[in-house]
């Protein structure tokens, strides 16, 4: 790796901490550089302006989890397991998406709705195969299990307030919990 590369991902982890504490509009450019070791123009250089390097750090850690956690509607209970795994583990990524739906600023990555789409279109495919409930909308049925999954971060404002068992207990009661909301014979009231 090139000094000019080396600089350019120090730069990216510098911005990840920054971003993930104190949001775009509380991020300063000149705490990252000196993070990085480098001079804040070279920020400017490489990235334009903040909100690109916002929107290069949340594309970059969005693709590294959808490397890690490939969506399949076949396994929707150990996909929600592996999210939860993510969440406990990685409150920042967490924080990240949070600032990014707050702050109005932000492009957010066309892959992130993107995503999304393609997640529940693999639902909603399930459904018409029987092998999913249908009794809720693919996006509800998405949106949920990520939500569940995802409550008990250090990220997440209720999860971490209340009184709850072990991690290992929680991520049971998740996979418990999709796998009864997903089940086909399941039917809401």
């Amino acid at each position: 790796m090139g000094n000019a590369e080396a600089t350019r991902e120090r730069i990216l982890d510098a911005a990840l901490e920054e971003f993930s504490t104190y949001g775009i509009a509380g991020a300063r450019v000149d705490r990252i550089a000196s993070k990085a070791g480098c001079n804040k123009n070279l920020i400017y250089i490489y990235f334009e302006n903040k909100e690109k390097l916002f929107t290069t750090v949340l594309q970059r850690h969005l693709a590294d989890v959808d490397l890690q956690m490939p969506f399949t509607a076949a396994d929707l209970p150990g996909f929600a397991g592996q999210v939860y795994d993510f969440a406990t583990t990685r409150p920042e990524i967490l924080r990240l998406l949070a600032w990014s739906t707050l702050d109005q600023s932000a492009q957010l990555p066309e892959t992130r709705a993107a995503s999304f789409r393609d997640m529940a279109a693999a639902v909603a495919d399930g459904q018409r195969e029987g092998r999913i409930n249908p009794g809720f909308e693919p996006e509800f049925l998405v949106t949920t299990l990520m939500a569940m999954a995802t409550a008990w971060s250090s990220a997440f404002p209720f999860g971490t307030s209340t009184r709850h068992p072990a991690p290992e207990v929680l991520r049971a009661n998740i996979v418990k919990a999709i796998t009864l909301l997903m089940q086909p014979h399941a039917e809401p009231e």
